[in-house]
Parts: structure tokens; C-alpha cells; sequence
């Protein structure tokens, strides 16, 4: 379905293409008057918010705003995906939600996720990183939680799975993040 560059969602789609500023009136309209398809807008938002959350994931200490960001940026990350994308966008989209109140130290949301993340990985029978990932959420989600049998259990399982990872490159990341904190105590 292609859309006029009109309303909320095409406006906005605009707005971020027009980001820097054109330098001439008459690029702008040109642009004003293209269309753009719904698929192509929420797949732009969905990059631009992944991207958001790893970029403030990097700080070395952010603000209570830019925390809200995170949980909101993810959470649109999530949302525009699920508008496009296959199962294993949304599995990974939980995977980031659960990652992001992790390192807030939200346990609740986080193992809802980490949850969620799981049950779609056993559901479409993802394997290789995406269940190696799938136990790290469940791992650090629980780590959070205080609940150290469990998140002891599910990094065990995500250090197998990592052994199974085909790719080394792959490999070589997932074992990166998993060393990667906080794990509040537990490893």
C-alpha cells in the first residue's frame, strides 16, 4: 500500500528524510510530494530506534531521561517491527526490551520479555545465536530478579548454545556480550 505524504506516519517518515535540512525550497517539495510505502516507514523507525538504544547503551553513565529514552526507544524499536516484520523480528525486538530493563535493573519487565523472547524462540524452533540470546535474556532477566538458580540455569544453557553458534563471528559476539555486565552478582 503506498501512501501520500500525509497524516502522522507518512509525516513523520518525511521528517526524518528531510533531516539534515534541504537546501532548496523546490527539493522539498519534490520530496513533500513522493510517497513512501507504510513497510518503509515502519522498517526506517525500527532501524532508527534499534540504533537509538544502542547508542545509549554505550554511555558511560546516562541521565534518568536518557534511561526513558531507552525503555521507549526499544519499546518503538519493537513496535514498528512487529508491524513488518517475521517471528524472529519480534523474538529479537522482546530480546532488546528484556536487555534494556536488565541494565536498568527493572527485573519484572525484564523477565516478561526474556519471557516472551523464549517462549517465540521454542515456538519457531530458532536456533544458533537467537537461542543462545534467548537464554542470556532469560539469564540476565533473572540475575536482575536476584534469583540465582534460575539466572545460574539459563547461563549455563546460553554457554552451550554459544558452543553450537556456526558462525565464529557470530560466536565471537554472542561470548563478548555475555561477559558483558551487569549480571548483579551472578556469573
Amino acid at each position: 500500500m503506498k501512501i501520500k505524504a500525509t497524516g502522522y506516519l507518512s509525516f513523520a517518515c518525511l521528517l526524518l528524510l528531510l533531516i539534515p535540512p534541504l537546501a532548496q525550497a523546490e527539493e522539498a517539495e519534490a520530496v513533500a510530494e513522493s510517497t513512501y510505502t507504510e513497510a518503509h516507514c515502519h522498517q526506517r523507525f525500527a532501524i532508527e530506534c534499534n540504533n537509538a538504544v544502542w547508542s545509549l547503551l554505550s554511555k558511560e553513565s546516562r541521565t534518568t531521561g536518557e534511561d526513558e529514552d531507552l525503555i521507549h526507544a526499544a519499546h518503538a524499536s519493537h513496535y514498528h517491527w512487529a508491524r513488518i516484520g517475521k517471528p524472529i523480528n519480534i523474538q529479537r525486538g522482546h530480546w532488546l526490551i528484556s536487555h534494556v530493563y536488565a541494565v536498568l535493573n527493572m527485573p519484572d519487565p525484564a523477565l516478561y520479555h526474556a519471557s516472551k523472547c523464549l517462549a517465540l524462540t521454542e515456538e519457531h524452533g530458532f536456533v544458533d545465536f537467537d537461542l543462545a540470546y534467548a537464554y542470556e535474556a532469560m539469564a540476565r532477566a533473572n540475575a536482575a530478579a536476584g534469583d540465582e538458580k534460575e539466572a545460574v540455569k539459563y547461563l549455563n544453557l546460553a554457554r552451550q548454545a554459544a558452543e553450537k553458534i556456526e558462525l565464529d563471528e557470530d560466536r565471537q559476539l554472542f561470548i563478548s556480550d555475555l561477559k558483558t555486565g551487569p549480571w548483579y552478582g551472578i556469573e
